[in-house]
């Protein structure tokens, strides 16, 4: 599929111009004020399907929140390995 997008154009933008730009976006409401500079590139990794035994209740709560709950769980997961590398 041929892009659509300027590239030229988006090359050519300054700091400023970017940043004029999401003053004016609505869809930025919210967003200014978080402190970028720590965010984390997370690049996606193939999962391994697996079968595992959760309580009712765990599964429950991550079901709750909607589509995405094993999405949750491994985002869960993965921070208890950060920190018990850490630790």
């Amino acid at each position: 599929m041929e892009s659509r997008t300027d590239w030229e154009l988006v090359e050519s933008l300054t700091d400023e111009d970017i940043e004029r730009s999401i003053a004016d976006d609505p869809d930025w409401d919210g967003f200014r004020d978080i402190d970028w500079s720590r965010a984390e590139l997370v690049l996606p990794q193939p999962k391994a399907a697996i079968s595992i035994r959760l309580d009712p209740d765990v599964l429950a709560f991550f079901k709750a929140g909607g589509k995405g709950y094993q999405s949750r769980i491994n985002a869960v997961l993965r921070s208890y390995v950060k920190a018990a590398r850490k630790g």
